[in-house]
């Protein structure tokens, strides 16, 4: 089971990603752009995925992954289960997320050194 401590542990080690907290929630960015933010119990975590792969997603894993609320569907993002995931899976998560907001050289360079 992960929690809200792994996902920072790793969060908080990548190029240009700093926590904030809004509202009550968690919240990772890289700028101004939110690619990971979590439920306020910490049980739930959204994340920067492409929409157009989200049903793909959701369809092969329901009792992982869930859609956003309505008012987020326009955006390029999910929400997980924490509880749901092993280790391996919040990683790649969480780095494909940042990879997502982060310029193109960042994220080669990251890929480089790792």
């Amino acid at each position: 089971m992960v929690t809200i401590d792994d996902v920072r542990a790793l969060a908080v080690n990548l190029p240009l990603s700093y926590e904030a907290l809004v509202g009550g929630r968690v919240k990772f960015r890289v700028g101004r752009i939110v690619y990971l933010s979590f439920s306020r119990d910490s049980a739930v975590m959204g994340f920067a995925f492409p929409k157009e792969e989200r049903d793909w997603l959701i369809g092969g894993s329901p009792d992982k992954f869930m859609q956003p609320i309505a008012s987020d569907l326009r955006y390029n993002w999910v929400l997980t289960r924490l509880a749901a995931l092993d280790k391996r899976e919040m990683e790649e998560i969480v780095i494909d997320a940042w990879r997502m907001v982060v310029p193109k050289r960042v994220a080669s360079a990251y890929r480089a050194g790792v």
